[in-house]
């Protein structure tokens, strides 16, 4: 988040941007003839309930409740581009998001666009997250009733048999004028999703849904048209409401919607960016809360067209009174959560940090696989493989309270035993390389003790790994014998590139990673983690 390390500069970008901004006056011969309406939009809001640690600090629920409060409007509607929910922190996650459920609630949320994060458990889950009532398996633990969202969720593009998932559009009305709002997430979502949350559901082309929805809005006098997608793009400028260089797939998606299309609302990459694409405003508010969206639209009623529209992004300041209400809920949740979040599970002798070395490998990622053999350990587990993307957080040296374990590991990812053949283990090793568009990309999985490999950066990719060189539970690799191995399910179902692994057989499930984290913990505190030379790199 390039905008954000460079705060200071994004505050001074657009010194008339401000959260206080009011429309226009206009005269009553301008009323007459033209409408004025507000959208406000934010995504990627992932559960987080408090505020951005940092100077100044930003976000938190209940100031972006406030912020949000102060844009509305009498035609204003409230509008999410996805991921609300999933890899939250244990705050949100624990209550199975529920607390930012009602959360968003009490913002004042109207309509969002399904994320890839609302199928990480799966599509009952998500209908529960909109219909209410308690978790199939933990129950109502939460500290109140829970009724599901007020606000409607909207899936054009996601299909169970022949319905959507949910509402692909929705009109409201504005300033007398009617409004279509067209709800996706990206249709890649299987992709960076567990196979179990997908299960029964098809996602397809995000234009081509977009635009055959657009004959039906008109018919129903939206001659306003805003598509809100779970999908984003980049941008290389430090200005929150700029777009320096913007690429990635919102471009050429934006660019084939049908030319009725005003607005294009998006998330995905936490980026942040206000652009013109197409004769479009696309917008994105990064993540998190920390960001809101202001997009005003001046339209002809004879028309029904925009004739003027500005956009620009604000940032989710603490220099306004908290929502009392929304506060009230955070504090709620915080109670719920403290017997779980400030258990301690262990003590280390030392800090335990993700940051790799020049081989590939970190002291943290070492630890991690350590604990995923030792859940593997009852299926015959031989070694156990992590994806460095999968660690999000460093563990510091002392207590290790389980916030800090669920805070390493935010995605509940499940632990899964399989059986792959020493050829294809050897497969998996080589896949860490590979070659793509932007030139060579490379993501080194972390090994469990016992068993070591070594890379040679000065070969070709696909030879870089000698399966002479690869030891596996402690004896040297054969590519004809069969070996279990550990691994999240992320991995399993061959996200990150490495498919190979949708070949293991005889799958045996363990539970989550974070859970798998502190039981180790638990069982060898105070635990003394080191970088033991698994992974060696020759040059």
């Amino acid at each position: 988040m390039r905008w954000l390390v460079a705060l200071s500069l994004a505050l001074t970008a657009c010194p008339a941007r401000t959260s206080t901004d009011a429309l226009p006056p206009s005269d009553e011969s301008a009323v007459s003839t033209t409408a004025k309406i507000r959208i406000i939009g934010f995504n990627d809001f992932h559960g987080a309930l408090l505020p951005r640690d940092g100077d100044p600090p930003l976000g938190g629920a209940a100031y972006l409740a406030a912020h949000i409060a102060k844009l509305r409007t009498d035609a204003s509607v409230v509008v999410a581009a996805g991921d609300l929910i999933g890899a939250s922190p244990l705050l949100s996650s624990m209550l199975h998001d529920e607390p930012a459920i009602d959360v968003l609630d009490a913002i004042g949320l109207d309509l969002a666009a399904v994320g890839n994060h609302e199928f990480d458990e799966g599509p009952a889950e998500l209908l529960r997250m909109q219909q209410g009532g308690c978790h199939p398996v933990d129950g109502c633990r939460g500290p109140r009733k829970f009724d599901g969202a007020s606000f409607q969720y909207l899936a054009a593009n996601v299909w169970k048999g022949e319905q959507s998932l949910f509402p692909a559009t929705k009109v409201v009305v504005l300033d007398g004028v009617p409004v279509g709002i067209i709800g996706m997430t990206l249709e890649d979502t299987p992709a960076v999703t567990t196979p179990a949350g997908v299960a029964g559901l098809r996602f397809t082309d995000e234009v081509e849904t977009a635009n055959a929805l657009v004959p039906g809005l008109v018919d129903q006098g939206a001659d306003t048209i805003v598509v809100v997608v779970h999908e984003g793009g980049t941008t290389t400028g430090e200005d929150f409401s700029g777009c320096d260089n913007l690429a990635g797939p919102i471009v050429k998606l934006t660019e084939n919607l049908d030319p009725a299309i005003d607005v294009v609302i998006t998330g995905h990459t936490h980026q942040a960016y206000v652009c013109e694409v197409a004769g479009k405003s696309v917008t994105s508010a990064g993540a998190a809360g920390l960001l809101v969206t202001q997009i005003d639209l001046t339209i002809d009623r004879a028309t029904g067209k925009v004739i003027e529209r500005t956009a620009q992004n604000h940032l989710v300041t603490h220099d306004v009174e908290p929502d009392p209400d929304v506060l009230a809920l955070v504090e709620e949740a915080r109670t719920a959560a403290a017997p779980l979040t400030e258990r301690v599970v262990g003590r280390l002798t030392a800090s335990a940090g993700r940051r790799p070395n020049a081989d590939g490998e970190s002291v943290l990622g070492d630890l991690v696989a350590d604990a995923q053999l030792a859940a593997g350990a009852s299926a015959g587990s031989q070694v156990a493989f992590m994806n460095p993307g999968g660690i999000r957080a460093d563990l510091s040296r002392g207590e290790v309270r389980y916030e800090r374990v669920f805070a390493v590991h935010p995605f509940e990812n499940r632990l899964v035993t399989i059986t792959l053949t020493g050829a294809q283990l050897h497969d998996l090793l080589e896949a860490q390389w590979r070659k793509g568009e932007g030139g060579e990309s490379r993501k080194i999985l972390q090994i469990s003790g016992g068993s070591s490999y070594t890379w040679h950066a000065d070969r070709p990719i696909g030879d870089r790994v000698d399966p002479e060189e690869v030891v596996i539970g402690g004896n040297k690799l054969d590519l004809s014998e069969s070996y279990r191995l550990t691994v999240n399910n992320f991995l399993a179902s061959g996200g990150d590139g490495f498919a190979v692994l949708r070949e293991g057989t005889d799958a045996v499930d363990h539970g989550t990673d974070a859970e798998a984290l502190d039981a180790y913990l638990s069982a060898n505190s105070p635990a003394s983690p080191s970088a033991a030379g698994r992974i060696r790199r020759a040059d």
